[in-house]
């Protein structure tokens, strides 16, 4: 997408499939489909019983597994009350059932396999993996809501780039605690599948989503300035 931080760029789980979806509609509105918004929101809204269900199927009620069930669980009650409060106008678009499914729902379903992996095989996560684990996440969940909410009401006040705050030292500050939570998930699964599934989202959306964001932004005046001083993703500390 190439909307900028004084556009509303997003910079949600749902983003960079919606991205997709939209190119695979190029001239067609999706008045008869279901709103991007809608799909995103059944993913988050199957969380809770897709990993009790996982724990239930495989008899697994671990501390570990509801850790995960917590982060996980919690991650998603907050982008519901995000989309209640301060939600993506860009996620009105509508997209049709057949488009909207498999190349959005499908494969933001791909961050089930973490759940899956680590209650299936009944693993026991080392105390200070635990901890990582918790300390990634909880750091993402700030990151990408904070940012979010400071993107969604600053541009209620005023137009423009927004340089301030956590968009001070890195220009995605969304996508970072985006990567951020989805790594603690990963971590929690004490496998590299998770790993590569978050890869491939990150190389193959996030990334392009960022430079095409630039792109846009490089219109605004004082965007060389705000560049020389931000990190893409990672907050540039000098």
């Amino acid at each position: 997408m190439s909307t900028t931080n004084a556009e509303s760029d997003a910079g949600t789980a749902g983003s960079p499939a919606t991205r997709s979806a939209n190119e695979r509609t190029a001239g067609n509105n999706g008045v008869n489909g279901l709103k991007v918004s809608t799909y995103i929101n059944a993913h988050k809204i199957l969380v809770f019983p897709v990993v009790l269900g996982l724990m239930w199927y495989y008899d697994n009620g671990s501390t570990d597994a509801y850790i995960y069930l917590a982060m996980h669980g919690t991650y998603s009650i907050l982008w519901l009350l995000k989309h209640a409060m301060y939600a993506d106008r860009r996620f009105e678009q509508k997209l049709p059932v057949w488009v909207g499914g498999p190349f959005l729902f499908v494969p933001l379903a791909g961050y089930y396999v973490a759940p899956y992996l680590l209650i299936s095989r009944h693993v026991t996560v080392p105390p200070p993996v635990v901890a990582l684990a918790l300390f990634v996440y909880i750091l993402g969940i700030f990151y990408h809501y904070v940012s979010d909410a400071q993107k969604y009401y600053t541009l209620q006040i005023r137009k423009g780039l927004i340089r301030d705050g956590l968009f001070g030292r890195t220009r995605n500050p969304n996508y970072l605690g985006e990567i951020l939570i989805y790594s603690g998930y990963a971590i929690m699964s004490l496998h590299w599948v998770p790993f590569l599934i978050l890869a491939g989202w990150v190389f193959g959306f996030f990334v392009r989503n960022m430079l095409a964001k630039d792109r846009s932004m490089s219109r605004y005046p004082d965007f060389a300035e705000y560049k020389r001083r931000t990190g893409l993703l990672f907050p540039k500390l000098w």
